[in-house]
């Protein structure tokens, strides 16, 4: 079954989504739409695509299947309920909407009107990411301690209407609860602005997990170099995944070959040796875009529903609010 497809919103992002509709078997990209009329017509010659600068136009006068949604933050919900109204299937980039509100409205609609809705969490789709969570299941670290993320870089122009918090830090939170299969209980962070013009652009927190996981988060657009690394902390050591790389390695605990209490009377925790993981590098865009074709063609759940993008949008809020009120947060 070939799908047609259209992309509204091709700034950066949506040029990206363009360009791997493109590549994917039995997907008919048909049509972007962007205000700017001149960035639709030249992404439209390049493609060989009708362009609009009205979606609605564009959701009129194509038979389109399914979009991505890729337009700035405040203007999800409207593009989104209007998708929908015409009953077409929709992948929004995240975060899912600017408040949980917003994307209850917009997941709501959806099931009223028999619509596929995802949100467009790509780190779920990074196979360093994968194969970690494969790992874990399989109970290769024992029982889990801390987590750290490190998602650093300068500033990017391009994001005016939300703060490093809503932009950056729902993909973490996304993904803490996601590798430990636990939810956040609480949380304390600390926020600064310090180049932004409105909203934060730096955020320091800490969580708490119902399985009593520490998380720690450190995430910045003031940063002159790109990172991007999660290091998890447990019985037998210690897994680090660099998400730019798509490197997953391992650093031994010497000593965990016994139980942990027995550990802790002698000392817990030896310099192993260091392991890199093999990990099939993929796309994670392109590996996310075909798993929504797929839930569209087999008519089968969608890859990240729209529940898991409202809770990111949450507990983002509740970042804020934590890091706005300097106060522990009990969820």
């Amino acid at each position: 079954m070939t799908v047609n497809v259209g992309v509204v919103g091709v700034g950066s992002m949506g040029r990206n989504h363009v360009r791997v509709y493109s590549e994917l078997d039995d997907v008919n990209l048909v049509a972007v739409a962007d205000i700017n009329e001149e960035t639709a017509a030249r992404v439209a010659r390049t493609y060989r695509l009708n362009a609009y600068t009205d979606y609605r136009e564009m959701f009129d006068r194509e038979r389109l299947d399914l979009i991505s949604i890729v337009v700035p933050t405040r203007l999800h919900r409207q593009v989104a309920l209007d998708a929908i109204a015409a009953g077409i299937h929709v992948l929004v980039e995240k975060p899912i909407a600017a408040t949980v509100e917003e994307g209850e409205e917009m997941v709501a609609l959806a099931a009223a009107c028999g619509i596929k809705l995802t949100v467009g969490h790509i780190e779920r789709f990074n196979p360093a990411i994968l194969e970690l969570k494969k790992r874990l299941d399989e109970e290769q670290l024992g029982r889990i301690f801390q987590i750290h993320v490190s998602r650093m870089g300068p500033f990017p122009p391009r994001v005016e209407d939300v703060g490093v918090v809503i932009d950056l830090a729902t993909h973490d939170l996304n993904i803490i609860e996601y590798l430990t299969g636990s939810q956040i209980k609480s949380i304390f962070a600390e926020t600064e602005r310090r180049i932004h013009a409105q909203y934060e652009d730096l955020v320091s927190g800490v969580l708490r997990l119902r399985n009593g996981i520490i998380a720690l988060l450190d995430i910045n657009w003031l940063t002159p170099t790109k990172i991007r690394e999660l290091a998890i902390v447990g019985e037998r050591g210690m897994f680090l995944v660099n998400y730019l790389s798509q490197d997953l390695y391992f650093y031994e605990n010497n000593l965990a070959s016994g139980n942990w209490e027995r550990l802790v009377a002698i000392g817990g925790v030896r310099e192993g040796q260091m392991i890199k993981h093999q990990v099939h590098r993929v796309e994670p865009l392109k590996a996310e875009l075909q798993a929504f074709v797929n839930a569209v063609q087999n008519d089968t759940p969608p890859p990240i529903a729209g529940v898991e993008g409202i809770r990111a949008v949450m507990l983002a809020h509740k970042l804020i609010e934590s890091g706005r009120d300097h106060r522990l947060i009990e969820l």
